[in-house]
C-alpha cells in the first residue's frame, strides 16, 4: 500500500529537508548533504533506483550537492532545475564561497522556467519560480492536496530565506512570498525545520509580513 503524505528526511550535516514521495511515478525533492546518509534513509521506503525524479527547490549545495552521485548510481533519474539556478551553479563552478565546499558538477536532465506540471499519478506538482533566496529558487505545489514544498524561500513561524548569498535579493523575495500569499496552502513543507501541518496559510502571510519588515 502507497503512502502519499511526503516523507520528511534530515540530512546532515545543515539539518536540510529531502522529501520523498512513493506516488505512482517516486520521486524525491531536495538531495542535498551527505548522499550515503540519505541513501540509506530513502531504502528504508523504497528501492532508490525506482526514484524517478529529483526535483531541486534550488542550487544550494545542503539542497543539492547529492545529486551526482545519485545520477551516477541511478543513470535513470532525470534532475530537475530551473534554468537560472544551473546558469548560477555553471558561474561558480560548482562551489559554495560562503562555506568552502565544492561539489561534483552536474548536469539537470529537464530545465524549467515556472508554470509547468509534472504529473506524478496520485500527485501533481506546479513549478512556481520563486526568485530572492537565489535567482532560480522554485516553489512546488500540488493544488488539488493543498501541498507547498517552499525550499528555503519561506519557513514556519514566519521565517523566510536568507538574501546575502550571491544572486541574493530582498525584492524578489519579498514578491515571491507575496506570489505565495495568493495560494491556497493547508500543509507546508520547508527546506529547513519541521513540516506545518494544516493551517499553513497563516505561516506564509507572518513570512510576508516579517519579510517587508526586516528586508
Amino acid at each position: 500500500m502507497s503512502r502519499i503524505e511526503p516523507i520528511q528526511i534530515v540530512t546532515p550535516p545543515l539539518a536540510a529537508n529531502a522529501y520523498l514521495l512513493l506516488t505512482e511515478t517516486p520521486a524525491i525533492v531536495d538531495v542535498g548533504g551527505d548522499s550515503a546518509f540519505l541513501l540509506d534513509a530513502v531504502r528504508k521506503y523504497i528501492e532508490p533506483k525506482k526514484i524517478e525524479y529529483i526535483f531541486l527547490t534550488h542550487s544550494h549545495f545542503d539542497h543539492a550537492s547529492a545529486v551526482s552521485d545519485w545520477k551516477s548510481w541511478f543513470e535513470n533519474v532525470r534532475v530537475v532545475l530551473h534554468r537560472e539556478e544551473y546558469s548560477l551553479l555553471k558561474a561558480q563552478g560548482f562551489a559554495s564561497t560562503v562555506f568552502g565546499i565544492k561539489f561534483k558538477p552536474f548536469e539537470p536532465d529537464v530545465m524549467v522556467d515556472g508554470g509547468e506540471v509534472f504529473d506524478l499519478g496520485e500527485v501533481k506538482l506546479e513549478i512556481i519560480h520563486t526568485p530572492g533566496h537565489s535567482p532560480g529558487s522554485v516553489c512546488l505545489y500540488e493544488r488539488e492536496r493543498k501541498w507547498l514544498f517552499s525550499g528555503d524561500t519561506v519557513f514556519p513561524h514566519g521565517s523566510f530565506g536568507r538574501v546575502d548569498l550571491p544572486g541574493g535579493s530582498s525584492y524578489k523575495l519579498i514578491e515571491s512570498i507575496k506570489k505565495l500569499t495568493q495560494l491556497d496552502v493547508h500543509n507546508l513543507y520547508p527546506g529547513h525545520e519541521d513540516e506545518v501541518i494544516g493551517n499553513a496559510n497563516d505561516h506564509i502571510k507572518h513570512s510576508l509580513e516579517f519579510a517587508k519588515m526586516f528586508l
